[in-house]
């Protein structure tokens, strides 16, 4: 039966692993390595949805949604009645949906696993639910995205050897019953997740099991979670290269750029993370010189742009002595968290961009070290 997505390798960088290529979905092509823009509650925060399709110079072909938050609110039924997620929410181009294993394992207390699924407590109004690979699959069907993702448990990073290796283990036997109700493989592409902690041997295990099943994708998943950097850099030293060349590999909740350059260099196609929204609600602004909290005195009577390497709308319209004045009244002006948040969305995703040419040009390393070394990151 067709796949909903296939990949294609366009060109491989010289000195590193870095890849330019293209992933073919039922809503258009997206252009890897690409940065995903996530939208929970079926939006991008702040942001029309032709807003986020324009940013950049190329556009954004893909968004993330979240199949936890979408089924407690408003029901996967209502976004399915109403024609699909990409309908609901007057998206044309391609969505990822996530299982929902991150957020109902971020409840501790909340919740309860077993072999059969998580009985968790909503943080709505604490009714009692249970999520399983069949019905995460069943509910991610219903949404319709064009790449939806496997029922993972995204273990602690403090977890000791035997709990990661049981809890790897529960992921692979989740993964085969997910792949067993999946029935809209010409429509959704399922991806495995690759889990496993900080173990090379758990590593292995799961990239192995996963793979063997043939999707059309994977993720590496539990890492990004808290962990320090050279422990992120050191999983991908070895767990991106057990996953197929011919498909597309996928480190979920990146976003912030040291991560997305050191991710791609190892051989990554995609990411996303809530990071340039969440940050922009704060009054924080990621420009090439790094971040900068508009909410500082010193930007009181400054009439630059946020950032002056940058030609988004906001910088092309508005200094940071405005922005700056949106923030510091009683109750924020929504205008202020609106700029900030297509600034820093405009800004990954034109670093994606970047990326994506260094690497046609075989020069992605030098870009990397010129990025960092400007952005105020030590390689």
């Amino acid at each position: 039966m067709k796949n909903a997505l296939t990949y294609e390798l366009l060109k491989k960088d010289k000195y590193s692993a870095a890849r330019r290529g293209v992933m073919h979905t039922p809503h258009g092509d997206v252009q890897t390595p690409v940065f995903m823009p996530v939208g929970t509650q079926a939006t991008v925060k702040a942001m029309k949805p032709e807003d986020v399709a324009k940013l950049g110079h190329e556009g954004v072909d893909i968004i993330l949604s979240n199949t936890y938050h979408l089924y407690l609110r408003p029901g996967h039924e209502l976004v399915k009645k109403a024609g699909g997620l990409h309908k609901f929410m007057n998206w044309n181009k391609a969505i990822l949906t996530d299982s929902g294993g991150f957020q109902v394992f971020s409840l501790g207390d909340l919740r309860k696993i077993t072999e059969e699924g998580v009985t968790f407590r909503s943080y709505i109004d604490g009714s009692k639910h249970m999520f399983t690979p069949e019905s995460s699959i069943e509910v991610q069907n219903a949404l319709g995205a064009d790449i939806i993702m496997a029922f993972d448990e995204c273990a602690p990073p403090d977890a000791d050897y035997k709990y990661i290796k049981a809890s790897q283990a529960r992921t692979t036997r989740w993964l085969a019953r997910c792949k067993e109700v999946h029935k809209r493989t010409e429509a959704q592409a399922l991806f495995g997740i690759m889990q496993g902690g900080f173990f090379k041997d758990l590593r292995e295990e799961s990239g192995k099991a996963i793979t063997d099943m043939d999707l059309p994708g994977y993720a590496i998943g539990g890492i990004s979670v808290g962990e320090p950097k050279e422990k992120y850099v050191g999983v991908l030293d070895y767990a991106v290269d057990m996953l197929p060349a011919d498909k597309p590999r996928y480190v979920m909740g990146i976003g912030t750029p040291d991560y997305i350059l050191e991710a791609v260099e190892h051989g990554v196609d995609m990411f996303d993370c809530v990071e340039p929204t969440r940050l922009a609600r704060h009054g924080m602004a990621m420009t090439s010189r790094g971040r900068l909290n508009i909410n500082n005195a010193q930007y009181f009577d400054d009439f630059t742009p946020l950032d002056s390497e940058c030609d988004c709308y906001c910088c092309r319209n508005y200094s940071r002595a405005y922005v700056r004045h949106l923030f510091r009244q009683k109750s924020p002006e929504i205008l202020g968290s609106m700029l900030l948040a297509e600034h820093n969305l405009y800004f990954l995703v034109r670093l994606a961009e970047n990326i994506r040419k260094s690497i046609e040009e075989d020069r992605f390393l030098e870009f990397k070290k010129e990025f960092l070394e400007k952005y105020g990151c030590k390689d």
